[in-house]
């Protein structure tokens, strides 16, 4: 099945098959907020991008062991349900090292920027985007046989609720990425770094 990137509260999820890494979208809550499930192929092993809400759906799509969730900002839409999977799965709390004293729920392992987490065989890094809020972080996952992917919190939020990041954003961290990277926000549907930095007219 093609991946599409669109989801949306009480509906299916959405599964991107890479060569080693499966991601599976949900959106939860009030907000419609999105939540990341990222699964090694060879290992199982499992990482959450924001425990945002609805905790009884969220235990349900892991189905197992989970080894950390990372919470992208302090923003509480972002870590409602965080208590509650990390208490039925075991998992650590990650969250931005600026951020992790606005978060009620205790950060375990307080994330700076280049960090590194392993899920499994693979490895996504931590990049500080000080955007949204001050202690925002994001996931990028450098795929070995493919394009990057960049999980980006409220940073890179498609329409709503957010809006487009600060111009700062697309030419700070980001950077260097190539347009090609693919965007998976928090809230909307995906795009591509390319696609966000022609809408803010950083490039033809």
């Amino acid at each position: 099945m093609t991946y599409h990137g669109s989801v949306h509260v009480g509906g299916p999820p959405a599964v991107h098959e890479l060569a080693s890494l499966i991601i599976t979208k949900i959106a939860v809550g009030p907000a419609a907020t999105n939540c990341y499930l990222l699964r090694d192929r060879l290992t199982g092993d499992q990482v959450l991008v924001d425990a945002a809400d609805d905790a009884p759906k969220l235990v349900q799509l892991v189905n197992g062991s989970l080894a950390a969730v990372v919470t992208t900002h302090r923003h509480r839409d972002h870590w409602r349900a965080l208590a509650e999977v990390a208490a039925a799965t075991g998992a650590v709390t990650m969250a931005g090292a600026y951020d992790a004293g606005a978060i009620e729920v205790p950060t375990a392992v307080p994330l700076l920027d280049g960090d590194e987490i392993r899920i499994g065989r693979s490895l996504v890094t931590a990049l500080h985007l000080a955007g949204d809020a001050p202690g925002a972080v994001a996931l990028l996952y450098d795929d070995p046989k493919g394009h990057p992917h960049l999980f980006t919190g409220d940073c890179l939020s498609g329409k709503e609720p957010h809006g487009p990041a600060p111009l700062d954003l697309m030419t700070g961290p980001l950077a260097d990425l190539p347009d090609e990277t693919w965007v998976y926000p928090a809230h909307g549907d995906d795009s591509t770094l390319g696609a966000e930095r022609k809408a803010l007219g950083l490039q033809a």
